[in-house]
């Protein structure tokens, strides 16, 4: 596996782009194979990917294996999980999990080479939030960032689909509190493209809130209070501002997020999705 240090951004793909029945080694194969960079792992709510932050050294080094043998990293983490497990809940047992996963999540990303876990930006999500959540969510945060510090791997804020952090600006307000280079911000431009409508804002003006602190940015299609779904070019995000506005500052790791739904044609889509986005950037890949 070779790194080419010669590329003006690095394009990843979104693990759940592909149907789950293939392996981690097949996913990482079909990755290269419609032109992306490296790919990004989900480790979602679900057991089956939560699971995979319990396993060995061996069967970790067993995926870096796979990772050379493909060509494809997997440079970065969408750390969903805590969706279920959220840090800021009330209930202790659950917020004591929720610390667990992003503790494993920390231990697996260094025991495999990752460079960034994106954090959901959520202090509760099926419960209430309150200001008993926010403070709870500040305190583990603040154990995440220390134990990510020792690890070397630097935790990055997505920005949510709720109010509590939909935005960059509101993301800065944690990671100014914190102060810690172990945590920056990885935006979803889907995401902040809607609470920009929402709110009446430029959405360059709230990714330039966050100059100097965005390591990354997700490019997901959505539509007004749609974030899902959406294929590329149906909906209402301006990927090319967004992608110029974040290059400008530095950001050079991107990352394609789009769902497999079943479709027969998924591979037909990952290229197409490659190309479309691809041509937002106006520089050769």
């Amino acid at each position: 596996m070779e790194t080419n240090i010669k590329s003006d951004y690095y394009l990843g793909l979104y693990e759940k782009s592909m149907p789950d029945s293939l392996s981690l080694r097949e996913k990482l194969v079909a990755t290269k194979n419609a032109g992306f960079n490296f790919m990004e792992i989900s480790i979602d709510e679900t057991d089956e990917k939560l699971e995979r932050l319990k396993w060995n050294w061996y069967k970790k080094q067993e995926l870096v294996k796979y990772m050379w043998e493909t060509g494809t990293p997997i440079m970065t983490m969408c750390l969903s999980g805590h969706r279920k497990y959220p840090m800021g809940s009330e209930d202790r047992s659950i917020r004591r999990k929720g610390f667990e996963i992003m503790t494993n999540a920390i231990g697996f990303a260094a025991d495999t080479g990752l460079k960034i876990i994106q954090i959901a930006g959520y202090d509760e999500f099926y419960r209430p939030s309150n200001d008993i959540t926010k403070n709870l969510f500040l305190e583990n945060l603040r154990k995440s960032v220390e134990c990510a510090a020792g690890h070397g791997v630097i935790l990055a804020f997505e920005t949510m689909e709720t109010k509590f952090l939909n935005t960059v600006g509101k993301a800065m307000y944690y990671v100014t509190i914190i102060n810690s280079p172990y945590l920056q911000i990885y935006p979803d431009l889907g995401n902040i493209t809607n609470a920009a409508v929402l709110y009446g804002k430029e959405v360059s003006d709230d990714l330039l809130a966050g100059e100097g602190h965005i390591v990354a940015l997700h490019l997901k299609e959505t539509l007004p209070g749609k974030f899902r779904e959406i294929p590329y070019g149906t909906g209402h995000v301006d990927f090319q501002s967004g992608v110029k506005t974040v290059m400008e500052m530095g950001v050079r790791i991107f990352l394609a997020e789009m769902w497999y739904t079943g479709n027969k044609d998924w591979e037909y889509q990952l290229r197409f999705a490659n190309q479309f986005i691809r041509s937002k950037f106006n520089v050769k890949s």
